[in-house]
């Protein structure tokens, strides 16, 4: 069952989502956001200005996810204007962020994390990411630009949508497996295997 507002909230002050913000954002001061928080039956995650890191081609490499060479990607600059703060994606490039909330997943729900459609409508696709039951962390976030054109990524507004789903409870959470993605700090974490 896909859980509502009022279950998020519940959630949300045992510790779930932290920092948690109660309702839907959709101004700061005197400036528009990219929506965050608090939504009918989701909760929309920022993205953090720690960090973003951007795919870059290395001549005669190939991305090996069972070994990952951290070469392959390079920081780029958090920039600021009127507008906000922001990461620029280049056209037809992949990036990886982190999100700004830390969630506690309980051990009957699975977490999925969809693109918001504003990026969306910019040529942006988020990966479809889960966190499973009783996973812990900061999501690593994955975008890709399908666009022609740069495009920005704004940092402490909204970047995807988590979505909580109940099941009845497994046998085996992602902690009592010891999942290698557990308690991911606020920082871009690269393929493990």
């Amino acid at each position: 069952m896909l859980k509502n507002d009022k279950w998020i909230y519940e959630q949300a002050q045992k510790g779930m989502i932290s920092p948690f913000e109660p309702t839907l954002i959709r101004r700061i001061e005197t400036r528009g956001v990219i929506s965050f928080g608090l939504s009918s039956y989701g909760y929309d995650i920022r993205l953090s200005p720690r960090e973003f890191r951007i795919f870059r081609h290395i001549p005669g490499t190939v991305v090996d996810p069972k070994n990952f060479n951290p070469a392959n990607l390079e920081a780029t600059a958090l920039h600021k204007d009127e507008a906000g703060e922001f990461f620029i994606l280049p056209a037809h490039s992949y990036g990886l962020g982190v999100a700004l909330e830390r969630l506690e997943v309980p051990e009957n729900i699975t977490v999925l994390c969809i693109g918001k459609s504003t990026y969306a409508r910019c040529g942006i696709i988020a990966n479809l990411t889960p966190a499973e039951a009783a996973w812990r962390g900061h999501l690593t976030l994955e975008f890709s630009n399908s666009s022609s054109a740069d495009c920005r990524i704004y940092a402490n507004e909204g970047v995807v949508q988590l979505l909580f789903f109940e099941g009845d409870e497994c046998a085996v959470s992602y902690q009592a497996r010891q999942g290698k993605y557990q308690d991911q700090p606020e920082a871009v974490t690269l393929a493990r295997v």
